[in-house]
């Protein structure tokens, strides 16, 4: 991740309550949001903490990775867990420093970097999540209302985000980059580019 996409992910909070971790849920994971990940802990704004790892990132020459370690190959009820090995190899590779020397492509509309190929994973398609679902129009169907989320879920920090965060956000995917319109930062399409 750039470092402003280490502050957005970061001061985000994303995860998912799963039956069995939390009391009331059903069985299909929900989304939820916690700023840095502990909330109701912070004693300062959210933002503050996400410049501050902005800042030890900087002056470490330390680098950020989102790892997917949730679900993959379509919707609860059709895709799965990512499996266990699939994670160590990821985070091995990183560990080691093969990852960050690989190819990578970047995932429409949210910016992200994915390797094209992880020392250790033979079927590389489980690192893009549009090839690991049966259906690439489910794909952005559900991406696009994870990225609205997310959005909504920014507004409570947008007051106080630089303006590098908040063009972090994720916005609308588009399989083709002919295909990429302009979008402000609540995701509205507004011209091609």
């Amino acid at each position: 991740l750039t470092p402003a996409q280490a502050k957005f992910w970061f001061v985000t909070g994303y995860t998912a309550k799963v039956a069995g971790t939390e009391a009331g849920l059903g069985k299909a994971p929900q989304p939820t949001f916690s700023a840095c990940f502990g909330g109701p802990f912070l004693v300062m704004h959210p933002t503050v903490y996400g410049e501050m790892l902005a800042e030890k990132m900087e002056e470490h020459g330390a680098e950020c990775w989102l790892v997917n370690t949730g679900w993959s190959g379509g919707a609860y009820g059709s895709g799965s867990r990512m499996k266990l090995s699939i994670t160590r190899a990821i985070v091995s590779a990183i560990n080691n420093g093969t990852l960050v020397k690989e190819e990578f492509e970047e995932m429409p509309g949210w910016g992200l970097k994915i390797p094209k190929n992880v020392q250790g994973i033979e079927n590389t398609n489980v690192l893009n999540p549009i090839k690991t679902w049966r259906s690439e129009q489910d794909f952005i169907k559900t991406i696009d209302k994870l990225g609205a989320a997310f959005r909504k879920n920014f507004e409570n920090f947008r007051g106080r985000a630089t303006p590098d965060v908040l063009a972090a956000m994720p916005k609308a995917y588009w399989p083709k980059k002919d295909d990429l319109l302009a979008t402000d930062d609540h995701g509205h399409h507004n011209a091609k580019l």
